[in-house]
């Protein structure tokens, strides 16, 4: 059965070619497969249509009537909307000029309907995974957490106000463990690894003043922590909410 083609949850297809007999097949076919299926005959409608509404995938002819296919190559590609080239203009020449203008893959007419969706899948799987690896924080990317602002390339903790709180490279080392892991238990060997590069040994508090020290720069009332928290017989917790921002 054909997907609707206003449901979000499935991928949004634009088949831009100006032959109506190729449109509706891929149109029919693709939209039995789970994917929305949109029309189009020449370049402009396609970029009026992508102006509303960010496609997942184009299928592009490069034979359209108002433009060079390959200028539409260009326009996708800024955009970073995926296309495959779908053209009976199979040489090679035409094939490695589109894909080095950023086509993610080339079927010449006629096709195979199996090969085409396979290859559709194949795409949008990439651009997924691309999409979230792009997504996900950088290493330098800073921890920010109850008004404060750690930044671990610059190895810098500030207020929101920009006034930047002093701190020695242990306690920033510290923090920096402790806010990677938040609202988890951190025994003292974890720490100590972590800050020391060795376990704590029986008798060894280094890990406990350097979480008073840090206490005292970043609590309101150090005697009453709110953000490290210790947890007895087990280590320290840090039970702040934090986020990321790239």
């Amino acid at each position: 059965m054909a997907v609707s083609a206003h449901d979000p949850s499935h991928p949004l297809v634009l088949v831009v070619d100006d032959d109506e007999q190729i449109g509706d097949l891929l149109r029919r076919y693709l939209g039995g497969q789970g994917l929305r299926v949109e029309l189009f005959g020449d370049a402009a409608s396609l970029r009026r249509r992508i102006e509303r509404e960010p496609a997942d995938l184009v299928l592009l002819d490069l034979g359209l009537p108002d433009d060079d296919g390959l200028n539409v190559i260009r326009d996708l590609r800024r955009r970073n909307i995926p296309v495959i080239i779908v053209s009976g203009r199979g040489e090679s020449v035409e094939r490695v000029v589109g894909l080095e203008l950023g086509a993610d893959d080339y079927v010449t007419k006629p096709f195979d309907l199996r090969e085409l969706l396979a290859r559709i899948r194949s795409v949008l799987r990439r651009a997924s995974s691309e999409r979230v690896e792009s997504e996900r924080p950088s290493a330098s990317a800073p921890f920010e957490f109850e008004g404060f602002r750690l930044e671990p390339e610059a190895r810098r903790l500030t207020c929101d106000d920009g006034r930047e709180v002093a701190l020695t490279t242990g306690e920033f080392d510290l923090l920096y463990a402790l806010v990677q892991r938040p609202n988890l238990v951190l025994s003292r060997d974890q720490l100590m690894n972590t800050v020391h590069g060795r376990d704590a040994g029986p008798y060894d508090r280094a890990i406990d003043v350097q979480i008073g020290r840090l206490r005292r720069k970043i609590e309101i009332d150090p005697a009453n922590p709110r953000l490290i928290k210790s947890v007895r017989g087990a280590g320290y917790l840090f039970a702040a909410s934090v986020a990321r921002r790239n």
